[in-house]
């Protein structure tokens, strides 16, 4: 070989060492948070609409902010606003503990990882699921005692692009006599789209059912599926035809009040905000569905990528002997019907609702027309009295919060609604059922003695 050629041989190789000698330096130097907020948060999580800012539309819901400079503060050491996540004491993110840090367990598709627990929706919500490397990334950090500065974690756990498989499980059709399915065929989500509908179904049960346990089952990206029945004061006029679909928004984005109209008349029956719940009654309780009953079921899908996304959902409802039921469970139905609402004012209504008998909560939500901003619930009375056990910040989708042990109110003792409203209108608004009067419910679920 030439003189020449061996000494640009020897320049080759070593600018190439000096290539791999940088990178590696800069992988191994690069903050992990850093590479966290650079690769994942950034992208994928503080986008608009999100957790960009305080400005975003869901921020009253989640009121967490991933924005760089701002993420840190708000994850490490932060109480979460999910109500489940409290109560299993799940921070934002709890250092040197991933299992108790709400984040790793958002971003985990398969909900059998922290035992279907109900933690709300998976994220990133409406886009594509992050991959194994940037998930090993975030436990390997938050085990690392999730310091703001520092290498826990090199770049190359990054390597394993493989992404999650969102989870889906068509469920099993319960036998004749364990229960009965809801099914709602597979439906396009369109690109850059938020998809939300009715559709008015039969269980087409000739006997009363009992159920004790509601399994739910849909494709990713779906914030919610509710079950409502309609109030017995329904004009003939609202109840819709039998599976139709109804949708809340038009191609174009803007609500459609005809739909929205209807929802004055629901009474929430049972739901979820995580694509797999299994939720069962206290042992030796039971909701009881009447025969030939007819329920209003709402899907809301999420779709921020560029493709057509797909939906679909399973329900089923399981059944027990109604000689194993001790406890008939019933549906809470505490309305506010004064509610005077001065134009352009941001007002304040409370209502106290007393028990008669010794009453058992078990599960609770909510629903306000679009100028409800936040609802609170209160314990009124004994030992509690005060405590809120219930918030909500988002009209449309409020929060289900399903207790793990009942809340117990004694004869005497109750509730109390604290609801905020913004009337943004510049007209007097006032309790109805229309889209352009306002309402004030705590719904749930309880028994008594």
């Amino acid at each position: 070989m030439r003189p020449q050629k061996i000494v640009l041989a020897f320049y080759s190789l070593l600018s190439i060492g000096f290539v791999l000698f940088s990178c590696q330096k800069e992988e191994t130097q690069m903050d992990t948070f850093a590479l966290i907020q650079r690769d994942i948060l950034t992208p994928s999580c503080a986008t608009a609409g999100c957790h960009a800012s305080t400005a975003d539309a869901s921020f009253a819901q989640h009121e967490l902010v991933l924005a760089e400079g701002l993420a840190y503060s708000n994850l490490v050491g932060v109480n979460s606003k999910n109500q489940n996540a409290k109560q299993d004491g799940l921070l934002r993110v709890t250092k040197n503990n991933a299992e108790k840090s709400l984040l790793y367990h958002k971003l985990l598709l398969n909900p059998s990882h922290h035992g279907g627990k109900n933690y709300g929706n998976p994220m990133p919500l409406g886009n594509r699921a992050l991959t194994n490397g940037q998930i090993q990334l975030i436990k390997n950090w938050i085990e690392g005692g999730a310091p703001e500065k520092g290498t826990i974690v090199t770049e190359s756990v990054l390597r394993d692009t493989l992404r999650q498989v969102p989870y889906f499980q068509a469920l099993a059709k319960p036998a004749p006599n364990e229960g009965v399915q809801v099914r709602v065929e597979p439906f396009e989500v369109s690109p850059r789209f938020e998809r939300e509908f009715f559709v008015y179904k039969s269980l087409a049960n000739s006997e009363p059912l009992y159920v004790n346990r509601i399994e739910i089952s849909m494709r990713s990206n779906s914030h919610h599926f509710l079950m409502y029945q309609f109030a017995q004061n329904t004009p003939v006029s609202f109840i819709p035809q039998e599976n139709k679909i109804r949708d809340l928004r038009l191609p174009n984005g803007n609500m459609n009040w005809e739909t929205v109209a209807s929802m004055g008349y629901h009474i929430y029956l049972a739901g979820t905000q995580t694509p797999y719940s299994n939720y069962r009654f206290p042992e030796g309780t039971a909701l009881l569905i009447p025969p030939n009953f007819k329920a209003d079921f709402n899907s809301h899908y999420v779709n921020k990528t560029n493709q057509v996304l797909y939906g679909e959902v399973y329900m089923n409802l399981y059944t027990t002997p109604a000689t194993s039921v001790k406890k008939v469970v019933k549906t809470l139905d505490l309305g506010n019907n004064s509610l005077p609402l001065p134009p352009n004012t941001r007002t304040t209504h409370t209502k106290n609702f007393t028990m008669n008998k010794k009453t058992y909560l078990i599960s609770l939500t909510s629903h306000t027309h679009k100028f409800g901003e936040k609802f609170i619930v209160r314990i009124r009375g004994g030992k509690r009295n005060g405590e809120i056990i219930y918030t909500a910040t988002n009209w449309e989708h409020p929060e289900i919060v399903n207790f793990n042990e009942p809340i117990v109110l004694n004869a005497g003792e109750g509730l109390t609604s604290e609801i905020t409203y913004n009337n943004t209108s510049s007209k007097q608004v006032s309790f109805g059922l229309t889209s352009e009067d306002e309402m004030g419910i705590i719904f749930g679920y309880y028994y008594e003695d």
